[in-house]
């Protein structure tokens, strides 16, 4: 296939690694000017500025960060792994014509005003694309957020701060969405090995991105946002292969007629029919979220928790809160053995259980329940061999010890590393440090049981 060959040539000339992975990276449109793309592009730079070599340019200052201020890529002597362009469109070309003539190893553009926008627009992108290409130098955008990858410290982006690191690497064809999600993700606890904003994706496409997450020994799980797609063939063959290795959950945006024509306006995109592209996710092994939560609560169970077969078991001290699991458990397609005779007498044995407590699945041990409750419905029902994830409630009584209980949580997910824990507890005053604690342990914690089962159903063969 040609986009193999075409792919395999840029990995032999360590290509795509100069956009990943750079030693030294030139801003061209750097400025300290307060509130400009170009300032947030030299503050995240600089925040790395210990890991590879830094250089500015702008002809109109003479310094930035107390470092020299270039006027061109060219007057650089030393070699330059990694150009940022963010400059006004009409002046791009030029530019990218000083970094080809550089020999840079990789180009970013983030600046915007080209396919996505009008007839010139795709005039530039085309005249843009043509200079690289000749040359064999891959063009991440025009148009995008930038680039990420927090397990060495570089950011390329304009994104708010420096998000946490784990095991996510997340491509989005929208910039100011991958700002949220970088914003949300210290509130939601997951981390990223690689974040990248391809916008227009002019060059190294969607393809190309998804060799690069499954090349990255960082990245357990690939999650997307997408708009449309232009290969489509390549895309499920690459996906296909990779989803065997890392699982691949894509937020398909655009599917709607109207959906459509803003998602073209937005970064030129192609789109299409949303049961062609739900078809294709489905033969090629792709899970297809539905929302942004739930891109990432998947994303999340997928990288903390082990792949099981289909056998849960539901334990609540809320019996509201166990309708609403089972319900959206028998939704999702998701078995419930019944308990068994050995398990049954086991619960029963015990002196730490109400007199009313229906032993069966889902097992409501009642709101009185205290840690020790707990203790021993967790590990007696994880003892039953056809339970392969336990989905623990919390709601918060009186005598409800958030913390005790989410440590009985995390001593049972080591005593059963190849069984699934999820928590389900309603992030609040009293139970927020607990939630954050299970967490830290690679633990989720859903805030509803619909979320959490439906987080069950994707780590489910």
């Amino acid at each position: 296939m040609l986009w193999m060959l075409k792919f395999g040539l840029r990995v032999m000339k360590n290509k795509l690694s100069s956009l990943i992975n750079p030693r030294s990276v030139a801003l061209i449109g750097a400025t300290e000017r307060s509130g400009s793309v170009g300032s947030g592009l030299v503050e995240n730079l600089w925040s790395g500025r210990h890991k590879r070599k830094l250089f500015w340019v702008n002809p109109n200052l003479k310094e930035i960060k107390g470092e020299r201020t270039y006027h061109s890529i060219l007057e650089i002597t030393e070699p330059i792994d990694l150009a940022v362009v963010a400059v006004p469109a009409e002046v791009v070309p030029q530019v990218v014509q000083e970094a080809v003539s550089k020999k840079v190893g990789s180009i970013i553009v983030i600046s915007a005003g080209f396919a996505e926008t009008d007839s010139a627009g795709r005039q530039r992108q085309d005249e843009i694309v043509n200079l690289t290409r000749r040359s064999g130098i891959p063009l991440l955008g025009p148009n995008c957020l930038g680039l990420l990858r927090p397990p060495i410290e570089l950011n390329a982006s304009f994104a708010p701060f420096n998000p946490p690191s784990g095991g996510i690497a997340f491509i989005s064809q929208s910039g100011a969405l991958m700002n949220s999600v970088i914003d949300r993700s210290g509130l939601e606890n997951y981390g990223f090995s690689l974040l990248i904003s391809y916008g227009n994706g002019a060059d190294v496409s969607l393809v190309d991105l998804l060799w690069l997450a499954d090349r990255d020994q960082s990245t357990k799980v690939i999650a997307i946002y997408l708009e449309g797609l232009d290969e489509g063939r390549e895309f499920m063959e690459a996906a296909r292969e990779i989803s065997s290795r890392k699982p691949i959950i894509i937020l398909k945006a655009g599917r709607t007629e109207l959906g459509q024509r803003a998602a073209s306006s937005h970064t030129a995109s192609l789109a299409g029919s949303d049961q062609v592209y739900q078809a294709a996710f489905k033969q090629s092994g792709v899970f297809s979220a539905s929302s942004l939560e739930e891109l990432f609560d998947w994303a999340k169970a997928l990288e903390w928790l082990p792949r099981i077969e289909n056998g849960l078991a539901i334990l609540t001290n809320g019996g509201g809160m166990g309708v609403l699991a089972t319900d959206q458990a028998v939704d999702q397609g998701l078995l419930m053995p019944e308990l068994s005779e050995a398990t049954r007498n086991r619960l029963q044995k015990s002196d730490s259980f109400a007199e009313e407590t229906i032993f069966k699945n889902p097992l409501d041990i009642i709101g009185d329940a205290d840690t020790e409750r707990y203790r021993q419905a967790i590990e007696t029902l994880l003892t039953q061999s056809d339970v392969h994830s336990l989905v623990v409630i919390q709601t918060k009584q009186t005598m409800t010890n958030i913390q005790e209980n989410m440590e009985v949580i995390a001593q049972a997910a080591q005593r059963w590393p190849k069984k699934a824990l999820i928590s389900v507890c309603l992030p609040g005053r009293l139970s927020q440090m607990g939630i954050k604690w299970l967490e830290e342990q690679r633990i989720p914690n859903y805030s509803d049981p619909v979320r959490a089962l439906r987080a069950a159903r994707v780590l489910t063969n």
